[in-house]
């Protein structure tokens, strides 16, 4: 008698695959149009504290969705890239960290010297927030340069371009390079989030694990952040 088709124990599974993307996806669809409208609402014409929550927001509805794709079947870290890697993979992202700081602030110019005032700045409030005072730089670092890094590199690199993984280097990286780009939406938050996605899938799929690119995407929204401070000051 022909033996019945079992399903793979969960057990077997070593990446995550179109569950565990779609899972994600509607959570972190949900939080990105649920959030704002209570940040709004919340924060009480406050620019201040809408700049501090909007940057919390970025970090939270990501962290969100890679835990709901996280608990629905593999419930284990190395699928989901979160495992050590060698020394050297550490400089190699601190040094694509600064040159994505350099090609950032390059093309961020470029942009502007074409389009002008066509391309909105929706970021503008995180930079006033964290231009308002110690304190609110501080949090500011921790939400923007901690918080996101560590959500956005587990959603889109543990749980898309690993994913996508299975479908090649080319597809897996230029895919979710451009999902991660078009989420941050058409305006000047575009350039760095694919010129950060692009390293940050390329360091992935070399290493299959997500903290060199935490570490690129920590430097970038540091760097960032410092910098509208020190403009402010």
């Amino acid at each position: 008698m022909t033996e019945p088709l079992v399903e793979a124990p969960t057990a077997r599974l070593t990446r995550p695959g179109w569950p565990e993307v779609l899972t994600a996806g509607v959570t972190y669809a949900v939080a990105y149009l649920a959030g704002p409208p209570l940040i709004d609402q919340l924060a009480g014409g406050s620019g201040v504290a809408s700049g501090l929550s909007y940057a919390a927001l970025s970090g939270v509805m990501a962290l969100l969705a890679f835990a709901t794709a996280f608990v629905i079947r593999i419930r284990t870290w190395p699928a989901f890239g979160v495992r050590t890697v060698a020394a050297r993979w550490w400089l190699i992202a601190a040094g694509l960290g600064l040159g994505a700081i350099v090609l950032t602030q390059i093309l961020s110019i470029a942009v502007i010297a074409v389009l002008g005032n066509q391309v909105s700045d929706v970021q503008g409030g995180y930079r006033d927030a964290a231009a308002a005072g110690p304190i609110a730089l501080v949090l500011q670092l921790l939400f923007l340069a901690v918080l996101t890094p560590l959500g956005e590199e587990f959603a889109f690199r543990g749980v898309l371009t690993n994913a996508l993984s299975r479908y090649g280097v080319w597809v897996s990286g230029v895919v979710s390079t451009l999902v991660f780009a078009a989420v941050h939406g058409l305006n000047m938050a575009l350039v760095p989030a694919f010129v950060v996605g692009s390293i940050n899938a390329f360091l992935f799929l070399r290493t299959k694990s997500v903290w060199p690119g935490v570490l690129v995407h920590a430097l970038n929204n540091a760097f960032v952040t410092v910098l509208a401070a020190l403009a402010a000051a």
